[in-house]
Parts: structure tokens; sequence; C-alpha cells
């Protein structure tokens, strides 16, 4: 009808879909329901598909490699993590406080699980997240600085409410990764949160960075103000694997 397409062409001026949707509305409502209410419903079901576009939008900007939450977590894998302190920080209150987690331990135990979980959680909060891996940020730095792009780069990455730097511990970086890394992490201090997976302790962290200055003041950085978890302990995979089995 006239009517119909008068509402479909003022919905997509306003930016406004499911008012196109009001139909369907009024047949979900009951029969003596007034306009208002009806209105009410049409405002409130425009809100919820805003919020989730919102959401899938923050989701795809991270790029998390795989979709990974806290519900899907065998918790009783963390032998030095209390159920508790990981529900804890789901609240997303360390991003709110700009603090940084610094996650411990060999492979398979977890730590791009927790990371991963924990940055869909912040996405849900309305958090800008970023997730890369070490490797991957210190390339991206490099390039976009021969590309000079370098200042657009740290921009974006400044805007994070919340950056995953994952697998902190597979490489060297060279002197000139090296710098480019420090200053990120540098200027993020007590500004917005970063979360860290490694498989090195701090003492081992030299073998990934040519400056023990360097890596001293990194360490000073990222710990300052930090929840620091111990990921030690069984093969996180092994044991989803035979549960699974």
């Amino acid at each position: 009808s006239a009517i119909y397409e008068g509402i479909k062409l003022y919905a997509k001026i306003l930016k406004m879909p499911t008012f196109t949707q009001y139909q369907d509305v009024i047949r979900q409502l009951k029969p003596n329901m007034g306009l208002d209410e009806v209105l009410l419903e049409l405002m409130k079901k425009e809100c919820l598909s805003r919020q989730d576009n919102q959401l899938r939008r923050r989701i795809h900007t991270a790029r998390f490699p795989v979709t990974k939450t806290l519900e899907e977590l065998n918790m009783s894998c963390f032998e030095n993590i209390k159920p508790t302190f990981i529900q804890q920080l789901a609240s997303c209150d360390f991003v709110k406080k700009r603090r940084n987690i610094i996650m411990i331990g060999p492979p398979g135990t977890g730590k791009t699980h927790l990371a991963i979980s924990l940055g869909m959680k912040a996405c849900a909060c309305g958090y800008r997240v970023l997730f890369r891996t070490a490797a991957t940020i210190a390339n991206e730095l490099c390039e976009a600085k021969d590309a000079y792009r370098l200042s657009k780069l740290e921009t974006t990455i400044e805007k994070a409410d919340l950056l995953i730097l994952d697998e902190l511990s597979y490489l060297s970086f060279n002197r000139h990764q090296s710098d480019l890394l420090f200053k990120v992490v540098s200027e993020r201090s007590e500004r917005a949160s970063i979360i860290v997976t490694t498989n090195l302790e701090f003492s081992r962290w030299t073998e990934m960075f040519e400056s023990e200055t360097m890596v001293a003041a990194l360490v000073d950085r990222l710990t300052f103000k930090s929840h620091l978890l111990d990921m030690n302990g069984s093969s996180y995979r092994m044991t989803n694997a035979i549960a699974n089995d």
C-alpha cells in the first residue's frame, strides 16, 4: 500500500529499518493496546537492533581469529586461578580502570581462549577492542612506517579501549620492531588496557628483545596496576580433548 511504502521510505531516510516491521509488532501486541504502546515497542525493537549491529561491528573490527566465550571455558583446568576471579575479570572492570592482564604459561593452557573470551565480553560492554598476535602487530607497525602510514595505525591502536597481544614469545624482535612495539605499550600505560599472553617468564624476555634496558622498562609499564595470571598447569587443550572424547 501507499502507506506502507511511505513508512519504508521514511524509515530508510531516518535510518530506522525496524519501523518497517510495525505490522509484526502490532500482531504480537494485545488488541486493546494503544498507539503509544505500539510506538514504544517499535522504539525498543530499533534500539535492540542497533545494539546488536554495534556489537557485531565491534567484534568484526577486533579481528578475533576465532569466536571463544567464557561459557565454553572449562575453568576447572586452571589450577592456579579461581573461577570467581575470572568472573570478576569478565565484568570488564579492569578495562574501566585501565588495568592490564598478563597471562604467563606454557602452550595449550588456555591463555588465548581466555584472552579472546575477555575481549568478547569487552565488546559486549561497549568497549573497542583490537586483537593481534605480537608478530602480526610488529609487522604491521614496520610496514606502516615504511609506507608512511605509521601515525594512522598508531591512532587506530590508541583508540582501542583494550589491546590484546597474543603469543608474545614465539619470535625475536629486531631493534626496529622492538622500538615500535615498546612505543605502543608505553603510550597505553595508565591510559588504556592491554592483555598479554606469553609462554615466557619475565626473566626470559631478553630472548625476544635485544635490549635489557628496554625489557625492564616494558615489564615495568605492563605490570603497573596489572593482574598477573599464572597459567602454569596441565594442558588445557589436552584436558578438554579427553573430556570431549
